[in-house]
């Protein structure tokens, strides 16, 4: 098993659920900066040019982060990251999607528009990065009142990989240099209390 990884946010999705699963992987590092996920060696295995990879012992390959994720809970369940009842699960799974259809997708678009090393990815267009922009705030206040109940993770009580979804969006904004509105207070003493886990500080060490 190799796992072929670098740092992207989804990239860091799959590492920060492996700290916090306290699993170890034998991993290669990619220089995505430095086009490492665009060499024929690297594209053989995913022909997005994406990381994460995940190569199997017997040469299957899994792609996208939550797949990866969702293959080492299956393994190795506890702590349990994606749920354990049916209720659970599909309300982290639900959450886990939000969290990417209403954030992530956002941010991420904002840096495929905005940052020249995307330009071969697609048309650019500083207008749409602008107007998502503007959005974006729009949806940080809804999740802040959907987390107005009280509860301490994004998908209730226990530290889920919604969490981790959340972590990445709050890493692109820092890269973005995207602000998390004041009045957004239950976001961000959320944010505040997740960027500080042990899986986020040994990442940015």
């Amino acid at each position: 098993m190799q796992l072929y990884n670098g740092y992207s946010p989804n990239g860091m999705r799959v590492m920060v659920y492996l700290a916090e699963k306290g699993l170890e992987v034998p991993t290669t590092s990619i220089d995505v900066m430095q086009s490492g996920t665009h060499t024929d060696e690297f594209l053989a295995r995913n022909s997005l040019g994406e990381v994460p990879v995940l190569e199997l012992g017997d040469g299957q390959i899994i792609t996208e982060s939550l797949a990866i994720c969702r293959y080492f809970e299956v393994l190795h369940p506890e702590p349990s990251l994606m749920g354990q009842s049916a209720a659970e699960q599909a309300n982290i799974e639900m959450w886990t999607r939000r969290m990417e259809q209403q954030l992530f997708s956002i941010v991420g678009s904002i840096g495929l528009h905005e940052m020249p090393f995307f330009a071969h990815k697609l048309e650019q267009s500083a207008e749409y990065a602008a107007s998502l922009r503007r959005a974006f705030p729009k949806k940080i206040l809804w999740l802040n009142q959907e987390m107005s109940d009280g509860r301490s993770f994004i998908a209730g009580e226990s530290f889920s990989i919604a969490d981790i979804t959340g972590m990445a969006v709050i890493m692109v904004c820092g890269f973005l240099k995207i602000e998390i509105p004041e009045d957004a207070k239950h976001v961000k003493k959320w944010a505040e209390v997740v960027m500080q886990r042990p899986s986020m500080l040994t990442m940015s060490s």
